[in-house]
């Protein structure tokens, strides 16, 4: 991967929010919009993922962080790409947690293919995360769960979802949050009338809320 955007805390650093770019985009695509959204205590990281070849897209080469090899809910999925790419954002938290941060500081967030990264990422890592904002987005390899989950059924997650998404369908958004509510206490699920595969306002205002809820200042 290339060296992420890092936006520093503007006061003592006390939380960290890491958030995962859609497929085809950059850490730069989402890091002004996350900067408005953060506490000053709150430093915030954008990776961008690494270029490869995707099967979706006639193999034309995009920054993605695993294959995406079909857009049918009982489609393959790239198992070993997906695996992969959670080490390394296991790793990001690692980084955060030597240099002080506690692993209930570190929120993940992302959107669409990132958005997915981010729910596996914080359900298979072994210590409690802050939360979850999981935006546009699917749970990758859901049939291997809840045997693969390690987090604890406290985690927080709020997903948010167009009902006029034409990429990631919504009912792969409903299907995600039924799936997560048989293994987590606290999921949130949020439809947002005629929304496409974007974000809107009004999410972002629920994301700012669910940021400073769940990475209060110290």
């Amino acid at each position: 991967m290339s060296a992420p955007v890092v936006l520093s805390a503007t006061a003592k650093h006390t939380g960290t929010l890491i958030f995962l770019h859609g497929l085809g985009d950059t850490g730069q695509g989402w890091a002004s919009a996350m900067a408005a959204l953060r506490p000053p205590h709150v430093k915030v990281i954008c990776p961008t993922a690494p270029t490869m070849p995707v099967t979706l897209n006639a193999g034309f080469r995009m920054p993605s962080w695993f294959d995406l090899r079909s857009l049918d809910e009982s489609g393959p999925e790239d198992e070993q790409g997906i695996k992969s790419a959670t080490k390394q954002i296991h790793g990001m938290v690692d980084n955060e947690i030597s240099a002080g941060i506690s692993p209930d500081r570190i929120l993940l967030g992302g959107f669409s293919q990132g958005g997915a990264l981010a729910l596996y990422s914080a359900l298979t890592y072994p210590q409690k995360l802050a939360g979850v904002v999981a935006l546009s987005c699917w749970l990758p390899l859901y049939k291997t769960f809840p045997a693969v989950k390690k987090t604890h059924d406290s985690l927080p997650i709020l997903q948010c979802h167009g009902d006029c998404d034409p990429v990631v369908p919504y009912k792969w958004g409903q299907m995600t949050a039924s799936i997560l509510k048989t293994m987590l206490q606290d999921v949130e699920f949020k439809s947002f009338r005629g929304l496409m595969h974007t974000s809107s306002d009004d999410e972002l205002l629920d994301i700012k809320q669910f940021i400073s809820k769940y990475l209060p200042s110290q």
